[in-house]
């Protein structure tokens, strides 16, 4: 089939153009229906603990995403007649907006006030238009409830603290755009930060992919000069940028077709996606770069264009389809992945390998077959100077293969100690970089306020129980001590806010009554003055279940992780059976995610190490043939990972993702060397001269492939922290599989050649 593909190529070149091209369009039409989706809770399995308990409080509380606005003026006080008729009008505006369900701030909260024994409820902020003693008896009430102040008022009194809750079912990213249209109205004579993990998580997967293809550009420059300074012709590099340009609208076109016939949400184009272009990019290019230098190399021994193109796809028609054929096997590892969007993302990705593999092996040979190329022109006749100099580096690796292996079995050794040291990061926060706005924004409201990062406790038991509120009492005392935690807030607050109220104010009184007909006798007298549902979103209507909110600063995963743990401590030492407590919240969920997505990602780099050993053990037929193969991977792997160890640079659902690029490129090069160290063995060229030979024939095209992808280096540049990464680990990646590839891999060939020469005698 193959044979027959390729002949079809340069017999009948502009047929096979039209054709190619025609099914590229039809499935490039696919991408009128991908939709793009960049709620992350959907990439949240729903059987995970805390996605069940967030799903809980969802369906029994509403909404506990928060966006966090803080508005004021530095060094003046906010309790002014202007700022808090601006607040007062901010609520308002955020309020009448249909996707928002609830606002917090002093103009939206009610207060409590005794009267005769009985509990009066009336608006803390009763206007826009505040007389003098209206300030201060604000002012005077928000002094006496410290609680309550520090979830409204900065630290210096010189901000006011805004807090949206959004309609349950509306995603982060609808609801983060709603909201910052209102906030642009009110960017006038005060200061304003935004926060909140529905801020953020609805700002960053755009502004990821906007960054990400605008340094793309720059990185797809970087590669076609790289290309066109060696290849030293422009047919040649628009060529290759002909199979990567159609494999990207291949893949981005299944994206759409997949969306559309199977309904899934694990085929909408997610942040997971943004790295897709980048590696089919580097896949893609790797085959093209292989053909056209063989190519050339063929025209300037036989100067027949039509001879050269039939030896150079008869050589590499199975290194290209091998490479191709372990790649797609090592991207569908995914699906074994709980998480439907990566499970998407091998199948999508492995459609524009398979349509790189097919383009490669036909337009590619048409387009070379429909070119007149002089012979005599410098990219034909004259070798460049990356190929002398890959030539010469060959000679020196084979000169002292012992010396060679014996350092690059340290290096990776040293990759394996730096394993230690890797660490995972879900906080958010951490993808911007100090002294940009959003990071700046988020700092500031975890220095003066109560921070943007929360906390969820779902809590089932008898809550009008005295005992039962006293151990929610101390779960928050607990949670409180954390020196990351600013507040709690649960219906224990406003029990003992009602009993203090009854008791003309005594601060003393504020605690939990002794008795279950006292609380019973509370709720009793606020619903004389208030409503009922104001607890709706802190207790259930029969108080059987409730919630514990806890509003945090900014902290690492590896700080999250070790609180949750003695969270799950405290509960078990001090907490009855009759109380079940769960623990959620944002903060929770996305470690777990990323902890998720890092977790599959390595099952996946396993899997697919052995998978690819296990189709070229049949393919060479050999095991020995197999594991050379996979041995420049899994060298680059540890190295990849060993160096985010030592560096520093923690793994998070973005950089994790980096082994899919380690794999799509490291493995092609280590099957094209596998595969000409094999032909030339049965060549009849001597064990002295075969090492060398296959240096020289392989050699340069992975090196000018690895070279040309580093272009992609332009990353570094990205605004986002994560991402930079990204940009230095593909340097990284490129340096280590194929130079792993022509020092361990050679060296190691050399060493047992005659072994490898006596078993393919016996073949």
């Amino acid at each position: 089939m193959k044979n027959w593909l390729s002949e079809q190529a340069v017999n009948h070149p502009k047929r096979t153009l039209i054709l190619l091209i025609l099914f590229t369009l039809f499935i490039g039409f696919g991408v009128k229906w991908i939709i793009v989706d960049d709620d992350v809770m959907k990439m949240v399995p729903e059987d995970m603990e805390s996605r069940r308990s967030w799903d809980a409080i969802l369906d029994e509380f509403g909404s506990h995403e928060m966006i966090f606005i803080a508005i004021g003026d530095e060094g003046k006080s906010i309790y002014n007649d202007s700022l808090l008729a601006t607040v007062y009008a901010f609520s308002s505006a955020l309020q009448a907006i249909p996707e928002v369900d609830n606002v917090i701030s002093i103009s939206t909260v009610d207060r409590m006030d005794s009267d005769d024994g009985f509990i009066n409820i009336s608006e803390l902020q009763p206007g826009p238009n505040l007389q003098p003693d209206e300030i201060a008896g604000i002012k005077t009430y928000l002094d006496r409830h410290p609680d309550m102040k520090v979830r409204l008022v900065s630290k210096d009194e010189n901000y006011a603290n805004i807090v949206i809750i959004p309609m349950a079912g509306i995603d982060n990213n609808t609801f983060r755009n709603v909201v910052v249209k209102v906030v642009e109205a009110y960017r006038g004579p005060y200061e304003i930060h935004i926060g909140g993990h529905a801020y953020l998580t609805g700002t960053i997967p755009v502004l990821i992919r906007e960054d990400v293809m605008n340094l793309m550009r720059v990185g797809i420059l970087i590669m076609a000069l790289i290309l066109l300074v060696n290849l030293r012709s422009f047919p040649a590099v628009g060529m290759v940028f002909s199979v990567i340009l159609l494999s990207l609208v291949a893949m981005m076109g299944s994206i759409g077709w997949l969306t559309l016939l199977t309904g899934s949400e694990g085929f909408h184009f997610s942040m997971l996606n943004t790295s897709m272009p980048i590696i089919l990019l580097t896949i893609a290019n790797s085959d093209g770069v292989h053909i056209l230098t063989k190519f050339f190399k063929e025209l300037r021994i036989s100067g027949d264009k039509r001879k050269a193109i039939k030896k150079t796809m008869h050589t590499l028609r199975m290194p290209v389809f091998l490479t191709s054929a372990t790649t797609v096997a090592a991207f569908l590892t995914l699906l074994s992945s709980p998480i439907d969007q990566m499970m998407g993302f091998g199948i999508c990705i492995s459609v524009g390998i398979i349509w790189a593999w097919l383009l490669s092996i036909t337009l590619l040979p048409a387009l070379i077959t429909l070119k007149n190329w002089n012979i005599n022109s410098k990219a034909v006749s004259r070798t460049s100077i990356l190929e002398k100099t890959v030539d010469h580096f060959g000679s020196l690796v084979i000169k002292y293969p012992k010396i060679v292996l014996t350092c690059g079995v340290l290096i990776v050794l040293t990759g394996l100690w730096g394993l230690r040291s890797l660490k995972v990061e879900a906080n958010i926060v951490t993808f911007f970089k100090p002294g940009t706005e959003m990071r700046d924004s988020i700092e500031f409201m975890d220095r003066e306020l109560t921070g943007t990062m929360d906390l969820e406790m779902r809590v089932e038991g008898d809550l009008k129980d005295p005992a039962v509120l006293r151990e929610m009492d101390g779960i928050q005392n607990f949670l409180e001590q954390y020196p990351a935690v600013s507040t709690t807030i649960s219906i224990v607050d406003i029990i003992k806010q009602m009993h203090r109220t009854v008791m003309d104010d005594d601060p003393e009184y504020e605690t939990i009554p002794d008795s279950r007909n006292k609380v019973n006798n509370l709720f009793t007298l606020y619903a004389m003055s208030g409503d009922p549902d104001d607890f709706s979103s802190l207790v259930d209507y029969d108080y059987q279940t409730g919630v514990i909110t806890a509003l945090m600063k900014n902290i690492s995963t590896t700080r999250i992780i070790k609180f949750v743990k003695s969270i799950r401590m405290y509960l078990q030492e001090n907490t009855d059976d009759h109380l079940n407590v769960t623990i959620t919240g944002m903060v929770v969920i996305l470690k777990d995610m990323v902890h998720l997505i890092i977790k599959s990602s390595f099952i996946s780099i396993i899997a697919s190490i052995v998978i690819i050993f296990l189709i070229l053990w049949i393919a060479f037929r050999r095991a020995i043939w197999g594991i050379l193969s996979v041995i420049p991977l899994t060298a680059a792997v540890i190295l990849n990972f060993g160096l985010m160890g030592l560096s520093g640079i923690y793994i998070s659902h973005i950089t994790a993702l980096l082994s899919s690029i380690i794999i799509g490129v490291g493995v092609d090069f280590a099957i094209h060397y596998v595969s000409q160290f094999r032909a030339l063995i049965g060549s009849g060229i001597s064990q002295a001269e075969i090492s060398q030979e296959a240096i020289n024939d392989v050699g340069y095209p992975i090196i000018l492939d690895a070279a040309s992808n580093m272009g992609f280096g332009a990353l570094l540049f990205s605004l986002f922290i994560p991402i930079q990464y990204i940009g230095g680990l593909m340097i990284f990646a490129m340096i280590s599989t194929s130079l792993g590839t022509l020092t361990l891999l050679a060296s190691l060939t050399e060493l047992i050649k005659p072994k490898l020469f006596k078993l393919k005698a016996l073949q």
